[in-house]
């Protein structure tokens, strides 16, 4: 019996994810990127992994599952992690309201994490700004990888050893009738699974308006290697008022009415400051959130110096020069955490995830093909068949 044959459209961490899961239920896979290597959103962001971020209930839960995954999938492919962790301090009380509330009620959803004294936290992270600091929540869930080593070992990884075959430098320029194509070239398939990040709409333009999403960008700074060591990824007040887990944290208002009146630009132009460091010692620094008209290809001077002004607040030690400064586009919905929908029959789009695409990929991934395909029930375990053979989609 022959295998049933996919063809993944996009090569970012949501068609890696796509291909993987239909690998284990024995499909034939072709994963069709339009550029030399996956240039998007996934690769231009700061590589954490952060189940912290979710709501509690089903998407905490999915973004946990989706860890469990990465951790096989890192381990398998060779890649680097770093697991300290994620550490939000507070220096006013109102922040430290809003972590207090949230760490009671995460306790009761199962969601461990602790408050740090200061000096525990000066212990986990000694780079942090010792004045005024009046302690910090560490999770010790949260995951550091480096999107530019771990995307491209976790291709390779599925070509060698999970039977995926990959098209680079081939756009997709039409999927129906049970065939893709690319110019003249046409692939036959069973099932198109698009992973096409911020350009959803060249292939089905009034179907992707329908969906109303919006664009996002963010900017992003690297630093050279630094001689110490941050340990878990960094995160301060601002913060608080980006992620829907806090949300519901009582005190939350006063702390948004405080930093809007502390900090207008940084509210202004979306800035939450995380921190975290990739193997090599470089630091990650960002980021800004800027929506639809505003989304430029041009880079604001302005708003790295908001992030980095920030970040001062918090962190103290001596992080040496901006050695590359960037940024990466996504889309987001205004209310659903990411969109799943079949502009046609055969076809299945995922995206949107809203900045959760590292966090929720696998764990996503895994549950859209099992509804999909019904083969198996959403949220299976990973670890089930994959078949070890070369794909036999070609052009024909």
């Amino acid at each position: 019996m022959t295998a049933a044959r996919d063809a993944v459209v996009g090569a970012g961490i949501v068609g890696l994810a796509l291909a993987r899961a239909l690998t284990r239920r024995g499909r034939e896979v072709t994963i069709f990127e339009a550029g030399p290597a996956a240039q998007g959103a996934s690769l231009r962001n700061f590589g954490t992994l952060w189940p912290i971020g979710q709501p509690a209930g089903a998407r905490r839960r999915l973004a946990l599952a989706s860890l469990a995954i990465w951790r096989q999938v890192l381990d398998e492919a060779g890649a680097w992690s770093a697991a300290h962790g994620s550490l939000h301090v507070a220096y006013h009380d109102d922040e430290l309201a809003v972590l207090r509330a949230f760490a009671t009620t995460a306790a009761a959803d199962g969601f461990a994490c602790r408050w740090l004294s200061p000096a525990d936290a000066m212990n986990r992270c000694p780079a942090l700004r010792p004045e005024g600091l009046a302690g910090g929540l560490w999770s010790p869930h949260e995951l550091q990888i480096n999107p530019r080593q771990a995307l491209p070992l976790i291709g390779s990884h599925l070509e060698e050893h999970g039977g995926v075959r990959v098209e680079t430098a081939t756009r997709i320029t039409g999927c129906r009738g049970g065939e893709v194509r690319s110019g003249a070239r046409v692939w036959p398939v069973d099932h198109v699974w698009l992973a096409t990040g911020d350009d959803a709409q060249t292939l089905y333009p009034d179907q992707f308006a329908a969906l109303g999403l919006r664009r996002c960008k963010l900017q992003m700074m690297r630093t050279a290697p630094v001689d110490w060591s941050l340990g878990p990824i960094v995160a301060a007040g601002l913060t608080l008022r980006h992620y829907e887990s806090f949300a519901g944290c009582v005190g939350l208002a006063a702390l948004e009415r405080r930093l809007a009146a502390d900090w207008p630009r940084q509210v202004a132009a979306g800035v939450h400051v995380l921190v975290s460091q990739h193997e090599a010692g470089h630091l990650i620094i960002g980021d800004s959130h800027e929506y639809d008209g505003d989304v430029s290809p041009f880079d604001k001077p302005a708003i790295d110096d908001l992030i980095t002004t920030y970040m001062r607040t918090f962190v103290a030690a001596d992080i040496g020069p901006i050695v590359e400064r960037w940024h990466g586009v996504y889309l987001k919905h205004p209310t659903a955490p990411y969109v799943v929908w079949s502009p046609e029959r055969g076809v299945t789009a995922l995206g949107a995830l809203g900045g959760h695409g590292m966090t929720l990929a696998f764990g996503l991934a895994e549950q859209v093909v099992g509804q999909v395909l019904t083969d198996t029930p959403a949220g299976a375990p990973a670890g089930a068949s994959r078949v070890t053979a070369r794909s036999r989609l070609q052009p024909r």
